[in-house]
C-alpha cells in the first residue's frame, strides 16, 4: 500500500469477518481481495469441536494477506478452559472423557491449533493490548477481548450485572471484541440491544480508528460515529454521539427488499447485492481523499462483520475496510 499525501500515515486495508461458526466458504463465495490484515472476530464454531476450529483455521488461511488476527467468541467455549472444564463436570448424565477427547480435543488443545498455524501468520489474541509492524510499514496497536455479557454457560461471558472493565489505551488503532457496544449494530431480531454499556463507555473513551465485531447477526453493517467534544461521565449511545456528523455506511436494510421498496429502490439494492456478489465482500474506504476520511480522534468506524445470516440469506458479506495507520519511524 502506498502512503497518502500525509507521508506520516499509510493506507491499510483490512478484511474483517466473525461469526462463521465452523462453516467453509464455498470456493465461489471466498474472499478474494489482498489485504494487510484479515480479522476474524470469534465464534469459529458452532459447537467448539476441534474439527470445526481446523476448517475455521483453513479458511482463514486461504485469505490473502501476511497478518491474520483472531479472538474467540461465546461458542469457542473450549478456548476457555474454565468455562470447558465446568461444562464437562455439569453434564448429565457423565460424558466418557475418551470422546470428550475425541470430539472436544484435551484441556488446551484447542488452543494448540492457533499455535501450529502462526507459520501461517495466524495470530490467535487473548485479551488485552498487542502491537505489530505490518508488511506496508505501518504501526497497529490493537486492544482485543472475546468477553460479551450473559447469563448463558458459554465461553468468555460474564453476568450483565457484574460489567467488565474493558481497559483500552487512549489512542489505540484498532479495538476487536465478539460482540458490540451498546447502541451500535446491536439490534436483535426482538428488537433488543444486546451490546454493552461497559464496551461503549471504554471505546468512547479511546476512541479508536476502527472498532469491529460480530455477535449479532442480524446486526450486520458499517457506521461512522462522530463522539461529542466532551463525554458524560458514564459515555452511552444517546449522550455522546454527535448524530448530525455521524453516518450509517451499510445495514443489511440497504440489500433485502421489503413490502414498502419503490420499484426503482428494488432495482437499486438488487444492483448492489449482485456487484457486492462479484467482489464477494462489501468494500470501504475512508482515507485522505476519499468522500468521508476517518478523522482520527474525533470519530471511530464501526463493523459488525457476522457472516452466519439466516435461512433466506445465509452467508452475509464480509468487509474489505480501508483506513490510513501511523507509519514506522
Amino acid at each position: 500500500m502506498e502512503c497518502t499525501k500525509d507521508s506520516a500515515l499509510v493506507r491499510t486495508r483490512f478484511l474483517i469477518l466473525s461469526d462463521t461458526h465452523g462453516t467453509e466458504f464455498p470456493l465461489e463465495n471466498r474472499p478474494i481481495q489482498d489485504a494487510d490484515v484479515a480479522i476474524h472476530c470469534g465464534d469459529l464454531t458452532e459447537e467448539s469441536k476441534m474439527e470445526e476450529f481446523r476448517a475455521s483455521i483453513r479458511l482463514v488461511k486461504d485469505i490473502h494477506a501476511p497478518l491474520k488476527l483472531v479472538i474467540a467468541g461465546n461458542h469457542d467455549f473450549t478456548l476457555d478452559i474454565v468455562a470447558f472444564r465446568k461444562k464437562v463436570a455439569d453434564a448429565r448424565p457423565p460424558l466418557d472423557p475418551a470422546l470428550v477427547r475425541e470430539v472436544y480435543g484435551e484441556y488446551g488443545g484447542a488452543r494448540q491449533i492457533f499455535e501450529d498455524a502462526r507459520a501461517a501468520g495466524v495470530i490467535f489474541l487473548d485479551e488485552g493490548s498487542h502491537q505489530f509492524l505490518l508488511e506496508n510499514r505501518a504501526i497497529l496497536n490493537v486492544y482485543a477481548s472475546p468477553w460479551t455479557p450473559s447469563l448463558g454457560d458459554w465461553g468468555f461471558q460474564y453476568p450483565p450485572a457484574q460489567g467488565r472493565n474493558f481497559e483500552i489505551m487512549k489512542g489505540v488503532d484498532l479495538v476487536i471484541t465478539h460482540g458490540p457496544p451498546k447502541g451500535i449494530m446491536d439490534y436483535t431480531e426482538s428488537k433488543q440491544r444486546a451490546g454493552c454499556s461497559d464496551l461503549f463507555g471504554a471505546v468512547a473513551r479511546a476512541r479508536p480508528r476502527l472498532h469491529c465485531f460480530g455477535h449479532i447477526h442480524e446486526g450486520w453493517g458499517a457506521k461512522m460515529v462522530t463522539w461529542r467534544d466532551q463525554l458524560t461521565e458514564r459515555p452511552s449511545h444517546f449522550t455522546d454521539i454527535n448524530n448530525e456528523r455521524s453516518i450509517v455506511v451499510e445495514k443489511l436494510s440497504g440489500f433485502r427488499q421489503s413490502e414498502f421498496d419503490t420499484e426503482e429502490s428494488k432495482g437499486q439494492k438488487s444492483q448492489k447485492t449482485e456487484h457486492c456478489r462479484r467482489e464477494r465482500c462489501y468494500a470501504i474506504s475512508h482515507c485522505t481523499g476519499d468522500a468521508n476520511p476517518l478523522q482520527f480522534g474525533d470519530q471511530t468506524l464501526f463493523v459488525n462483520a457476522a457472516i452466519q445470516g439466516t435461512k433466506e440469506h445465509p452467508l452475509q458479506l464480509p468487509w474489505l475496510v480501508e483506513v490510513e495507520l501511523p507509519k514506522a519511524p
